[in-house]
């Protein structure tokens, strides 16, 4: 497999006929001898983007892990996001898969729904799940009832929030953005007309972000059934439509969301065009750097829902691929990677959210104390308080948190369709209703092509 193989050449690869056959008879083959020798002791484990920032944390628990399990040896490699997905189909042509690996969940879906991954069900020790936030280990798992599998084990997450611009608010008349999607017309206008800005930044990019989709899930929209056809030309999907549809035509929406992606919505609001941003806690790091006249009138606020009030979680994944001989140890391995206190010390390094019970409840307890009983950072600097304060809405916000998209086989075709057939919408190029029909249709194909 050459170095020419990018990522969407390899989607492609894993979706095409031939390409599934020749990758599922590789998946499928026999378990694969550890690197070690016959007896397999040698543990290849691969992560993303970690080195060198995280090396000594992730070195160390190597060698904790090492010393109470004596006679195996962890061999770490880091690998860069970009190149992940080809050194490891690349690794399972060549029968040389990882025992253990971190990887996103679209990818690992892709990867379970060709039989690559290792039922963990038979290897994990009774109570397992236990340990970690329900909806969370939930998003691991593939299939329903008795027959479903459980191939992944969650590590770190990361949660949207709300980042606003209190000046523009104030001037639009609002305390704070509103909380479900039902409030945004009116809180659109209301900005447009005040300000001259816009309220906020959602866009239908094919191949860029996912949070429209996640947005429709919110709105009450179920995009696939149970046999992957589509769900969502519905009447919750008929009004989804008609919703963004008439946002972008009332001129409340940029007009770039059909044609540039997230990013734009990040130099948008750090030029104080807009009123709002999705966006991590860390943003307010960044923004205090690139537009500090920004950050000083920017505050964190409860991320958008629907009418239940869901929020969306990304989720990074440990899963062991078919091919190891060491499935048993892998999966000892993740869950001493993941377990409560390890958890919390990843979590307070690289600022990210831990899956584990246990930690979750340690890490708020610990940004709570950090801020004080008045909720203000004991350091003078108020932006350092704002920050505490982003990472304890964020961390709460996981209570109320899910993967709205599950990383179903075809998800990334799926929102090509929805957003082409919205952007037509949007351009005023057919009504909303038949661009919602005319995307179940062409997803419909797609889907019979795929899994007959």
């Amino acid at each position: 497999m050459g170095g020419e193989l990018g990522r969407r050449r390899f989607l492609e690869l894993l979706g095409a006929g031939s390409g599934t056959a020749l990758l599922a008879a590789s998946l499928g083959s026999c378990a694969r001898p550890g690197p070690g020798g016959a007896d397999g002791r040698v543990l290849n484990f691969w992560t993303l983007d970690l080195a060198p920032k995280f090396n000594a944390y992730v070195l160390g628990l190597i060698a904790a892990w090492e010393g109470q399990n004596p006679g195996i040896r962890v061999r770490w490699t880091d690998v860069p996001w970009s190149s992940v997905e080809r050194k490891l189909l690349a690794a399972v042509f060549a029968r040389t898969a990882p025992d253990l690996v971190n990887l996103n969940p679209p990818f690992a879906a892709n990867l379970a729904s060709k039989g690559g991954l290792r039922d963990l069900t038979e290897v994990l020790p009774a109570g397992a799940a236990g340990a970690y936030l329900p909806a969370i280990w939930e998003a691991g798992r593939q299939g329903v009832g008795a027959s479903a599998e459980q191939f992944a084990i969650p590590w770190y997450l990361t949660a949207r929030i709300s980042m606003a611009n209190r000046r523009l608010l104030e001037r639009a008349g609002y305390g704070a953005p509103p909380l479900q999607w039902s409030g945004v017309p009116a809180y659109a206008e209301a900005v447009r007309r005040r300000t001259g800005r816009y309220a906020l930044f959602v866009t239908v990019v094919p191949d860029d972000s996912a949070e429209l989709l996640e947005i429709l899930v919110q709105m009450g929209v179920q995009l696939l059934d149970g046999q992957q056809r589509a769900a969502f030309n519905s009447p919750a999907g008929r009004r989804a439509f008609a919703f963004w549809s008439d946002l972008y035509r009332r001129g409340l929406l940029p007009r770039e969301v059909v044609s540039q992606g997230y990013r734009r919505a990040i130099e948008l609001y750090q030029s104080g065009d807009l009123a709002q941003v999705a966006t991590g806690p860390d943003f307010l790091r960044n923004l205090q750097t690139n537009a500090p006249g920004i950050a000083a009138v920017t505050a964190p606020y409860v991320p958008l829902s629907g009418a239940g009030g869901e929020a969306n979680v990304a989720v990074m994944n440990l899963v062991v691929p078919r091919q190891s001989a060491l499935a048993a140890e892998a999966t000892r391995f993740a869950l001493f990677l993941t377990n409560g206190p390890n958890q919390l010390a990843f979590a307070e390094q690289a600022r990210v959210l831990p899956s584990n019970q246990v930690a979750l409840q340690q890490l708020e307890a610990s940004l709570e104390a950090a801020l004080g009983p008045a909720g203000a950072a004991a350091q003078p600097n108020g932006q350092d308080s704002l920050v505490l304060r982003a990472r304890l809405l964020s961390a709460q916000t996981l209570r109320r948190a899910r993967v709205l998209v599950p990383a179903s086989p075809g998800v990334k075709r799926l929102q090509a369709i929805v957003y082409t057939q919205l952007q037509r919408a949007m351009l005023g190029q057919v009504d909303s209703d038949a661009a919602l029909a005319t995307a179940a249709d062409e997803w419909n194909r797609y889907a019979r092509a795929r899994w007959g």
